[in-house]
């Protein structure tokens, strides 16, 4: 088992969830249910899908929660678009966060990488 809060994609996707909380709490109230929400909620799946993978006994387990944290991680990069484009974050608040997005992404796809080459290296040894 590992201690997710010292994985730094999970330290960078913490500050990335507090930020977008920051950010959204000036959305309309009639967002609370609608991108308010999905943003909330896909972007903070991304590190408890971290904290639970380091949860789990093996790396192929890790791995496949690896990939279901991309998974929202690009849905959120979906729900920061029409935020942009309907003007609830202005362009610079837009491109800071989904810069900080993409960072993270990289991240989970290179310990995707890690993981899937552990797995490997002990199934095939």
């Amino acid at each position: 088992m590992r201690n997710y809060v010292d994985l730094s994609v999970w330290q960078k996707a913490h500050v990335l969830t507090l930020a977008l909380y920051k950010s959204t709490r000036c959305f309309p109230a009639e967002e609370r249910f609608g991108l308010t929400s999905q943003i909330r909620r896909s972007c903070s799946s991304i590190a408890a899908n971290l904290a639970e993978g380091c949860g789990r006994r093996s790396d192929g387990e890790m791995a496949r929660f690896v990939q279901i944290a991309m998974g929202s991680g690009a849905e959120l990069s979906y729900h920061l678009l029409p935020s942009k484009d309907l003007g609830l974050l202005n362009t610079s608040e837009y491109g800071r966060l989904n810069s900080d997005l993409s960072e993270v992404m990289r991240m989970l796809s290179s310990l995707s990488q890690k993981l899937r080459k552990c797995v490997a290296t002990r199934v095939s040894g």
